[in-house]
């Protein structure tokens, strides 16, 4: 270990004591021989955490200091980690967010070094499931959603933010924020990898179920490749959600009292697509779906056209 990050461990265990500024030196060690020390997050909930990384008031303190402080970006980084996991633990969301940490994480998103970008959004991830948090966080929604658009395809920054941005929206508070950004997220769910696909969906399933997002999705152009998501041989965790995601569609239309008589919407917006002959005909072959969690959302479905 070189001298000036050998000063930076000395720093960090200084500032957070023995235990905890051991495990960032741990997890630097760990990623340095290939090991696993550090925690991928999962799904669009909480990166997983031990009770080992459980800090107090007083760590979480000095953790923020050093993260505010240091330009090591390998230090940076480990602590990004660190603040994450003690953040999927809520007692520690509202600390943090008592002690200014949130925007110290969040400033950290602007990084160029891709690795720290998608620690920080990680680590906003678990802090996001706070609501209180969420009042924070929300100033970065339109910053995340750039990034997710215009970064690598697939990438594990794009994947981060897709997370953050579910979790951002599960209530329907911060939901509008993304109007602008529909088309483009139709545009990765169409162009990514599976994994990709099934976190798009996640937040557009998210979004589908506030009536007061209906008529900004239906009217969102959408290349026609959209259908094949219909298919009976996409994976079921893509298939369900895509259901899923038109039958919320359905129900806000029922609620608003406009399964009848609805606005004109341009030809190749999401609308001519779901309520079209071609995807009449995609519902009608899934109603033998070898699933019976498929059957029964197109059994939902069908009665609509």
């Amino acid at each position: 270990m070189g001298g000036a990050r050998a000063a930076g461990w000395v720093a960090a265990g200084l500032l957070l004591g023995a235990g905890a500024g051991f495990c960032l030196y741990r997890l630097a060690r760990g990623r340095r021989r290939g090991g696993h020390g550090l925690r991928s997050s999962r799904s669009a909930d909480l990166t997983n955490g031990s009770y080992d990384d459980i800090l107090n008031s007083q760590q979480l303190q000095k953790l923020l200091y050093l993260l505010e402080s240091t330009e090591d970006p390998i230090i940076t980084e480990r602590a990004l980690v660190t603040l994450g996991n003690s953040a999927a633990f809520s007692t520690n969301q509202a600390i943090i967010r008592e002690l200014g940490g949130i925007p110290i994480v969040g400033n950290k998103i602007n990084s160029p070094n891709q690795s720290i970008k998608e620690k920080a959004l990680n680590a906003l991830n678990n802090l996001s499931v706070n609501v209180e948090n969420q009042m924070k966080i929300k100033v970065y929604i339109g910053q995340v959603c750039e990034d997710v658009l215009s970064g690598p395809l697939d990438s594990a920054v794009q994947l981060a933010g897709l997370r953050l941005l579910t979790n951002m929206t599960v209530t329907n508070e911060h939901q509008h924020m993304l109007n602008s950004f529909l088309a483009d997220l139709f545009h990765v769910l169409l162009t990514g990898s599976g994994t990709t696909k099934v976190q798009v969906l996640k937040l557009l399933v998210n979004l589908s179920e506030n009536p007061a997002m209906t008529e900004g999705l239906l009217s969102v152009q959408v290349d026609s490749s959209f259908l094949s998501l219909f298919d009976g041989h996409v994976p079921q965790e893509i298939l369900l959600r895509v259901l899923t995601l038109f039958q919320n569609i359905n129900n806000c239309l029922r609620v608003g009292g406009h399964a009848a008589v609805q606005p004109p919407f341009p030809e190749g917006s999401l609308f001519s697509l779901l309520y079209g002959e071609e995807c009449v005909q995609k519902m009608r072959a899934l109603v033998c779906h070898d699933d019976m969690d498929v059957r029964e959302k197109v059994a939902t479905i069908i009665p609509n056209f």
